[in-house]
Formats: C-alpha cells, sequence, structure tokens
C-alpha cells in the first residue's frame, strides 16, 4: 500500500527519472543524504533495479575520522494530494495487486487516496562534496565493501537528495467493481472482507529519493558517477593492467611522435643549407679556394678513422667521412670531420 502511493509519487513527480520510490516504510528513515544503498539488477528479464538500504552512510566506509563536510540543503517541494482510480488489469494492475495489499477478490479496480500534504527535498551539496572526496580513499576492511566486492552485480550508491513529508500522512485503499462509488475510509470491524484498509504514518518520512553510482579503484580512490552515463562498480585488476598498458603506449607514442618531429626538423635545417649552398655562385661559396682560409685534409692520412659528419651526419642517417680540418675543433676535439664537399665550405662559411 506504502509502496503503491510512493510509486505514483515518482511517477507523477518525474525529476527525469532519478527519483526511486521508497520500497518500504519500515526502512524509510535509512534513506537519507549520505546513506549507502546497494542497487542490484534483479534478472535479464527485468530491466528495473533493485535498492537495499544499509545501516552504513558514507563516512563510514572511508578511512580516517575526518567527518564529511558537504552540508544538506532543504527546500519546500510542494503540496501533493493524490486520488487514483486503478484498474486491476494489465501490467500496472499485475503490479498494483502486489502493493496494496488488501483482498481484491471479485474487483477490477483499486481506488487509492495519498495525502502527503507539503513534502520537502533535502539534497546533498554536490560541488562541496566532490572536492572533497579527491582526497579520501576507500576502507576496503569494511563489511559492506568485502561484500559488495565479491558481487559483480551489486553496486554501491550514495543518497544525493531525498523527499520526506512535512506533517502526519494516511493512505487510503479501496477495492470494487469499476462504476460504483469508490469511497475511502478507515478499516473497521464491519469491514470483515479486507476490501479496504488505511494507514497513518508520521512525519519527516522519506517517500522517494534519487542516488549517484561509487566507482571505487584499486588504490581506495573513488568517482561520483553524476551522470547516468558513467556508471559505478569496482575496478578490477584485469581493468586496471589494460589501463595501464594503454597510457603506456600513448606515452610511447607520444614520445616517438616527439622524436619523429625533432628529426624531421633537423632534415629540413640540413635541406635549408644545402640548397642555400648550391643556389649561390661558386665563387661565393668555394671559400677554402681563397687565400689564408683553412685546408681540407684527409684525416686517414693521419691515423684518425672515418666517422660522421659534424654538419650533415647527426641525423637518422649517419653520414660519414674521411675527410676533415685541423684548424677547427669542437668540444675539446683538435679536428672537425667534415664531407669535403659541400659541408667543408657550409661550415667554415658560418663560422665566419
Amino acid at each position: 500500500m506504502f509502496v503503491a502511493a510512493t510509486k505514483s509519487f515518482v511517477k507523477q513527480v518525474g525529476d527525469g527519472g532519478r527519483l526511486v520510490p521508497v520500497p518500504s516504510l519500515s526502512e524509510a528513515d535509512k534513506y537519507q543524504p549520505l546513506s549507502l544503498v546497494v542497487k542490484k539488477k534483479r534478472c535479464f528479464l527485468f530491466p528495473r533495479y533493485k535498492f537495499t538500504s544499509t545501516p552504513f552512510t558514507l563516512k563510514d566506509i572511508l578511512l580516517g575520522d575526518r567527518e564529511i563536510s558537504a552540508g544538506v540543503s532543504s527546500y519546500q517541494l510542494l503540496n501533493y494530494e493524490d486520488e487514483s482510480d486503478v484498474s486491476l488489469y494489465g501490467r500496472r494492475g499485475n503490479h498494483i495487486v502486489n502493493d496494496v495489499g488488501i483482498n481484491v477478490t471479485g474487483s477490477d479496480s483499486v481506488a487509492v487516496k495519498a495525502s502527503f500534504g507539503v513534502v520537502t527535498k533535502h539534497e546533498v551539496e554536490v560541488s562541496t562534496l566532490l572536492k572533497e572526496i579527491t582526497t579520501r580513499k576507500i576502507n576496503f576492511d569494511h563489511s559492506l565493501i568485502r561484500q559488495a566486492r565479491s558481487s559483480r552485480k551489486a553496486v554501491l550508491c550514495v543518497v544525493m537528495e531525498s523527499i520526506r513529508t512535512t506533517r502526519q500522512c494516511s493512505l487510503s485503499v479501496h477495492a470494487g467493481i469499476r462504476g460504483e462509488a469508490m469511497r475511502f475510509h478507515f478499516m473497521d470491524e464491519q469491514n470483515s472482507r479486507g476490501r479496504d484498509k488505511a494507514i497513518v504514518f508520521p512525519a519527516h518520512t522519506t517517500i522517494a529519493f534519487s542516488v549517484f553510482e561509487l566507482f571505487i579503484y584499486l588504490d581506495g580512490a573513488f568517482d561520483l558517477c553524476v551522470t547516468s552515463v558513467t556508471k559505478g562498480g569496482f575496478e578490477r585488476e584485469e581493468t586496471a593492467t589494460f589501463a595501464a598498458l594503454y597510457r603506456l603506449r600513448n606515452i610511447l607514442f607520444e614520445r616517438n611522435r616527439r622524436v619523429m618531429d625533432v628529426i624531421s626538423r633537423s632534415q629540413l635545417y640540413l635541406d635549408d643549407l644545402f640548397s642555400d649552398y648550391y643556389d649561390k655562385p661558386f665563387s661565393m661559396t668555394d671559400i677554402s679556394l681563397k687565400e689564408g682560409t683553412h685546408i681540407r685534409v684527409n684525416l686517414l692520412n693521419h691515423n684518425i678513422p672515418k666517422g660522421p659528419c659534424i654538419l650533415c651526419g647527426m641525423g637518422n642517417l649517419k653520414r660519414e667521412t674521411v675527410y676533415g680540418c685541423f684548424q677547427c675543433s669542437v668540444d675539446g676535439q683538435k679536428y672537425v670531420r667534415l664531407h669535403a664537399v659541400p659541408c667543408f665550405d657550409i661550415w667554415h662559411k658560418r663560422m665566419k
């Protein structure tokens, strides 16, 4: 009966499908902001999820004794009074039969009257909570964490908002035949067939709530899944290994890209040097032929082995030469290897 009323409330209020009706009046006080609930899929035949309350809050599963600083704001949502006549036939009727908890034999409809009055909405300050959880870790030794981790179907969720009544409320249900005068009254001794039922529950009773799923990493860090696109659960070891390999692949790819970029720029630089050399008249570039300039020598004649040219042998192609210059020195070496043409002349032109 209470379940039928809360389901009807959620269906009419909506909230984009995020609101969940409280499944039991006896557990209504366990769906408060920052409380933990377990979300579990029933089976592949039922797309809806089942929410089960727990006696714990978010603080209970975190390491350390520091309280959660995120506050809870509240405001009036609406004044809810509802009278509905529901047919017992069809898919919705099948659910109603189980929810109302009265004898419906010989009836084809059920009249439900819910008087909740003014209801208030209590919600956690999301931005404050998101900043705080960046420095908090999950305690994997907590019993709730161990149990949830052992089940691949269970997802831990934290209640982010709840909707509560502000006064004593009543629910009335009457089963009858459509077309008769549907009546609402409390059960009395004359109601022996059990076709009428009424309950009264106290103020500040939670009738609906919404949650954010938790995604918990292997190192104890966790995220709040603030959208329906992201899903909660536990990071598995195989998932973490794949993620690490994927990150390593990206690092190596980026490093290789940078190396190739440096080589490409070096090659362009050398191409510019050589094109600049060949585009100019010979008399302007052949500096070595002028009087008083450095002299090209064969280094093999001085027992110096063949090696890379200092100008064009530092790229991906190790261009080697046996020629060089004894009048130049680099990094403490008393000679410089240079190709006879055109590196020798380009080198000394730039040195001048």
